[in-house]
């Protein structure tokens, strides 16, 4: 056989050996949390939209949510406006909310949408506010045994998933900006993985994806643990291993995997065709969340 046709082979058998994935996930929905390096390397944005593109056309619904804190950074730079966070949180004072706003509403997700269509997707842009989706309430966090207001930062009260499933049904793939409305119609910013999370419950998701700039959640050692409970993580936070802005990543998993949703991973975005590894093969890129 000559190194074409062994090339050509190997091509078949990668194909072959994702058949069972495409049949056992054909027609579900998959939550996708895109952000970190995946975000911002020009090599890794087109092939997560390449990704993305594929999962769609062998009968998957893949959902996307995405993050933009290094975008949100350096805009506030231009601005002269330092960035705070508390608990992996973004604190978000009014002139920060539109800076929020602007980024990922506007210029963040614009570019994901067409990332994905240029791949040959057809992707549509929203937020929140769109269709209702994302009812908020402003978010306390204890600190030191007291809450702590941080803003215009939000929770999801609510979800209301029909603008997404009808797009989903049409054949388009979503991609949702984190800013949810509140009772009088004022924004908040959300965390990514937290609205991620929650999208997964209500649309009865298959699968969620956190993507992350880690191999995954990491012992003390910095050595990968590709499984974990509910024990181990807050074994993992009480001691200090898991903090900051894995905190409230670690939140959602856990929250998404009890509320019911098959299979929750934390993924490593610097791995080029991540996304593909994880659903299409056995050969796993991450951390899986046990629900217990």
């Amino acid at each position: 056989m000559s190194l074409n046709n062994e090339e050509a082979h190997k091509k078949a058998q990668i194909l072959a050996e994702a058949l069972p994935y495409i049949k056992r996930f054909h027609g579900k929905t998959i939550v996708i949390k895109y952000g970190g390096n995946a975000m911002v390397d020009e090599g890794l944005k087109r092939s997560f939209a390449r990704d993305v593109v594929l999962l769609k056309l062998v009968g998957m619904h893949p959902v996307i949510v995405h993050g933009g804190g290094p975008q949100i950074n350096d805009m506030l730079g231009r601005l002269g406006k330092d960035g705070s966070f508390v608990q992996g949180m973004r604190v978000t004072d009014k002139e920060t909310m539109d800076v929020v706003e602007m980024v990922l509403g506007a210029h963040v997700n614009k570019d994901i949408v067409s990332l994905i269509n240029k791949a040959g997707g057809s992707a549509v842009g929203l937020t929140g506010r769109d269709g209702g989706l994302l009812r908020a309430k402003k978010l306390y966090i204890q600190s030191e045994g007291e809450p702590l207001d941080l803003g215009q930062v939000g929770e999801v009260e609510s979800v209301d998933p029909r603008v997404i499933s009808t797009l989903e049904m049409q054949g388009f793939i979503p991609v949702v900006a984190p800013i949810g409305y509140g009772e009088e119609g004022e924004a908040y910013n959300i965390n990514a993985d937290l609205v991620a999370g929650k999208l997964a419950t209500v649309l009865s998701a298959e699968k969620l994806i956190l993507m992350t700039n880690t191999a995954g959640i990491l012992d003390k050692n910095e050595q990968l643990l590709t499984g974990v409970t509910p024990g181990d993580i807050d074994c993992l936070i009480s001691d200090g291993t898991v903090f900051g802005g894995m905190l409230p990543k670690i939140a959602s998993a856990l929250d998404a995997a009890r509320s019911g949703v098959n299979s929750v991973h934390i993924i490593d975005g610097r791995v080029e065709n991540a996304v593909l590894l994880e659903v299409l093969t056995d050969q796993g890129v991450g951390t899986l969340i046990r629900s217990r």
